[in-house]
Parts: C-alpha cells; sequence; structure tokens
C-alpha cells in the first residue's frame, strides 16, 4: 500500500481492496443490477442478504431429485430427504457457537420464538415478568406480550422493557446488569436481541446470561441481526436458548428457514413443556405412528414437522461458504470495513447532518451504521437508489448501513460516503 494515499481518497479504498484476503468471496454473490447493468453499492444485508452464485445448483440438484424419484428422494436422493436437517446442523453450530446436537434449523424466526418460550417461560405468579429491549424487533414485543397474556399475565405489567437514557440511543451494559440484579426475583425469562436491528448495538451476552442465571432467570436471545454477523459462542456462554432467521447474514433467501439453539442441559429434558410434533418424536420408532410422544434427546426434538428441502438447500449453498471463511476471519474483515465507513462519514461534509448511533466500539457492533438523520435525511436516502446504492430506511428517522464482509468492498464504502456529500445526486440507474 502507498503510505502516501490518504485515507479519503478512492485509491486508499481501492488498495484496501487489493489486500484484502476475502476479496474473491465478491464474485461468489449475485449483486442486484441497476438497469445501468452496473452493480448497486449493497449495504442491505441486514435485511436480506445477496444470493450466492451456487445457491441455483443446490436448488436444481433438489428439483431433479424430485422430477425423477418423487417421494423416493427421501431416501434415494443424492442428499436424501429424510435426514436432510442433518447436513445444515454442523455448519450452522459453528457458526453460533453450539454442539451439533444443540443446534436444529426449523420453521422461522417468530415461530422458534415462540416454541421456545412455550417450554422456558413458565410464569409463577411470584415470577413472571419477561425483560425485553424498549426498541426491540415489533415481532418480538408481539410475541411476548401475547406469551404473557396467554399464561393470564397483563403484559402492561409482565413486560419488563428497558430503555437507554434520556439523551442517548443505547442501552448501557450496566445498566442493564442493574435492573436484572434489582428485578431479578420477578423475572421468569430474559429476551433480548443479540444485535439491536434499529441501532446496531451488540450486547454483552455472555454478561447478561451470567448475570441473569445469578437471580435463576432463564436467558433467550434473538439473533436476527448477530448470527453470521458476529462470532458467537452460545453453548460456552451457558445461554438457555437463541433463535435466529438466516435470510440476512446468512443468505438464504427471502423467508428462508430459521434456526435454533438450546443448550445441552436442556435437551433431553422430557419434564419441560413443549408444543411437539411428529418430526421430533424418536427416529427409531417415529413411522410405528404410536400415539405417545417420545422426544429425540437433542435439539431437534423441537421439531414438528419434516424439513422443507429447498428452503435448506439455499441455506446449505451460503453454509458452505461459512465453513470455507470461518466467522474470526469474517469478523475481522467485518471491523476494517464498518471503520473505514465510520471514518468517511465523520471526515466527509455532508449536505444533511445527521449522528452515528450506533456504538464506536468495535465490541459493540457488528457490520452496521445507523444514522440518525434531521430532515433531510429522507430526501437524500431516497435519491440514494437513484445513484446506485440500496440501504435501508426506517421511521422515524434512521439510515441503516451493512457493509458485509463476504460481499462489500471497501470502494462500496467509499462510493456511499461520496454519492452522500452530492447535494444533488446524480441518477445513475
Amino acid at each position: 500500500m502507498n503510505p502516501d494515499a490518504p485515507r479519503h481518497h478512492l485509491s486508499y479504498a481501492r488498495q484496501l481492496d487489493a489486500q484484502d484476503p476475502l476479496r474473491s468471496y465478491r464474485k461468489r454473490f449475485h449483486l442486484p443490477l441497476q438497469d445501468s447493468g452496473h452493480a448497486y453499492h449493497y449495504f442491505c444485508g441486514n435485511s436480506l442478504g445477496c444470493q450466492p452464485v451456487s445457491t441455483r445448483s443446490y436448488l436444481e440438484t433438489e428439483l431433479r431429485d424430485w422430477e425423477a424419484l418423487a417421494v423416493e428422494g427421501h431416501f434415494r436422493a443424492k442428499n436424501p430427504w429424510m435426514p436432510y436437517h442433518e447436513f445444515v446442523a454442523l455448519p450452522m453450530a459453528k457458526v453460533v457457537g453450539g454442539q451439533v446436537d444443540e443446534v436444529i434449523v426449523m420453521n422461522t424466526l417468530t415461530v422458534n420464538l415462540h416454541l421456545m418460550m412455550v417450554s422456558f417461560y413458565t410464569p409463577t405468579t411470584s415470577r413472571f415478568k419477561i425483560l425485553v429491549e424498549a426498541d426491540a424487533f415489533p415481532s418480538d414485543l408481539y410475541a411476548v406480550a401475547s406469551q404473557a397474556s396467554f399464561h393470564g399475565f397483563d403484559p402492561e405489567q409482565a413486560i419488563l422493557k428497558v430503555s437507554p437514557r434520556e439523551g442517548e440511543h443505547c442501552i448501557r451494559s450496566e445498566d442493564l446488569l442493574h435492573i436484572i440484579e434489582e428485578e431479578g426475583e420477578s423475572i421468569a425469562l430474559i429476551l433480548l436481541g443479540g444485535v439491536n436491528y434499529y441501532t446496531g448495538q451488540l450486547f454483552d451476552m455472555p454478561a447478561i446470561t451470567q448475570a441473569g442465571h445469578a437471580q435463576g432467570c432463564l436467558v433467550g436471545f434473538d439473533l436476527a441481526h448477530a448470527a453470521g454477523n458476529v462470532p458467537l459462542q452460545l453453548h460456552d456462554w451457558d445461554v438457555d436458548f437463541a433463535c435466529w432467521c438466516t435470510y440476512k447474514y446468512l443468505n438464504s433467501g427471502p423467508g428462508g428457514i430459521a434456526g435454533c439453539f438450546i443448550h445441552e442441559r436442556h435437551i433431553s429434558r422430557t419434564d419441560l413443556p413443549r408444543f411437539a410434533g411428529w418430526w421430533g418424536h424418536d427416529k427409531a420408532s417415529r413411522f410405528q405412528m404410536g400415539p405417545d410422544f417420545r422426544p429425540i434427546p437433542t435439539a431437534e426434538g423441537w421439531q414438528l414437522s419434516n424439513a422443507p428441502i429447498f428452503p435448506m438447500a439455499s441455506l446449505r449453498a451460503s453454509l458452505e461458504i461459512f465453513e470455507e471463511v470461518g466467522m474470526l476471519a469474517l469478523q475481522e474483515k467485518s471491523r476494517a470495513l464498518t471503520a473505514y465507513l465510520e471514518f468517511l462519514l465523520k471526515e466527509f461534509t455532508f449536505p444533511f447532518s445527521f449522528d452515528i448511533i450506533t456504538p464506536s466500539d468495535p465490541n459493540q457492533r457488528g457490520c452496521q451504521l445507523s444514522l440518525l438523520t434531521d430532515e433531510g435525511g429522507k430526501a437524500a436516502f431516497d435519491r440514494l437508489e437513484q445513484s446506485g446504492v440500496i440501504c435501508d430506511w426506517r421511521e422515524p428517522n434512521v439510515i441503516r448501513l451493512a457493509p458485509v464482509p463476504l460481499y462489500n468492498s471497501f470502494e462500496d464504502v467509499w462510493q456511499f460516503a461520496h454519492i452522500l456529500t452530492m447535494k444533488d445526486l446524480p441518477n445513475s440507474k
């Protein structure tokens, strides 16, 4: 690298790309195209990840086997459908830091959250509260409120919401731990986002889990914005359960199948309440069609129905890439990309005002920066797509940016910042 190249120049970004050990992976993804045929600068992987080039071949394999074998594909397909969910268990376990028997891919995210709360939210008259972020993703808030109501509690009393201090945007770790200590005896379940969708704040999951357990609380996490984004060690952190979707950083496609972690100390317990389905039944006797449910003594025991093959095939294509790269290498590039974006957003001059509300500490964020804008923010956002940028707007006034290390480049980051400096953005579509 030319040591004299200023960091805010395009040449510097291109030098960073030339030295990037993961630069070749960009070619293994389809980036959305503008009308001109040029790729968009895509910063929306925290909403929907780009399609791996290999996804089509994974799906076509299953389509051919369905065409040629029909029901016999359950046993004779190249990748037999009967045990298909087992093919994704190990690579998914590596992504979230779980043991293979603690991880299952099934259903969708909110469905899995409800299934986990059936087992792990068992309130009593004295211990009935659920601790959540006040600005958690709405689906999570709906889910916990409906669970509280189902058990006969008033959500206004049962849902304990933690907020940032006045004038701040992120929740201080010490404030969260203080609430757990003060309210712990009344908290049945702590259910937080590993990474907050709005601010991009990464929570201290090991400290939260330890604090919750010290007060007798069960601890679960919604990892929709953490799985595939930041390194996780769910087993070692002693987390009770976690759920996540796979269509964001894990690139499984729109509405893709979700994942679930259940700690090994729980997986063989038959005393836990659960909503049972036949695919969670003991494999050896499943097809005897007996009337009594005998759960598989792994996370598989929470399955309801047989595997949806096509969504799982799509996920396999992406997990193959994660197996090659590894989460630590992804984190290294992620931190460099996000830090460079942050630098440019502080270095350049823009025609509207904003504050970066994502923590600056790389230990408290993944690959997302959220910009809290003034009244000019929405107009700037609306013009960005016309200029070849796709990012995300969240009401009332936040632009979310996710520089994903698998397919975003340092030049992408520079081009975004450069385009944002323009008062009248050019139409490049």
